[in-house]
């Protein structure tokens, strides 16, 4: 695919998934809206302007149902005012699992996750 078809050169592709989550750190957790979801991070959005330290760890915790969730260790990339962006630093293999599900289901086409997985562990 050439950049005239595909202007988006991003490696991972975000889905957009309007869903309440929490995220905590050592001594605060938040409530949150998931703007957009990728294998590599998300967007969120607080009720709030981010005031917290870019630097520190953050969990993001995500219940698809009573049996599943995803976890993910964040730390935060950008911030402007109440949305900020995260960058996935560690995720388990139940929660990639379930991430994975999610993202293929919403992209329809399991060749795109493929080049997501790939450019993942590159």
């Amino acid at each position: 695919m050439n950049p005239i078809e595909n202007p988006d050169h991003r490696h991972f592709h975000r889905i957009h998934f309007a869903e309440e989550a929490t995220l905590s750190s050592d001594d605060n957790t938040w409530s949150c809206e998931i703007i957009d979801l990728s294998l590599k991070g998300c967007l969120l959005r607080f009720d709030f302007p981010w005031e917290e330290n870019p630097e520190k760890l953050y969990t993001l915790t995500l219940h698809l149902s009573e049996d599943a969730q995803i976890k993910m260790e964040l730390t935060a990339t950008h911030v402007v005012g109440n949305k900020v962006g995260f960058k996935c630093e560690h995720i388990d293999i139940d929660s990639i699992s379930e991430l994975r599900r999610l993202v293929e289901l919403n992209l329809g086409n399991s060749a795109l996750l493929e080049r997501d997985l790939l450019a993942l562990f590159e």
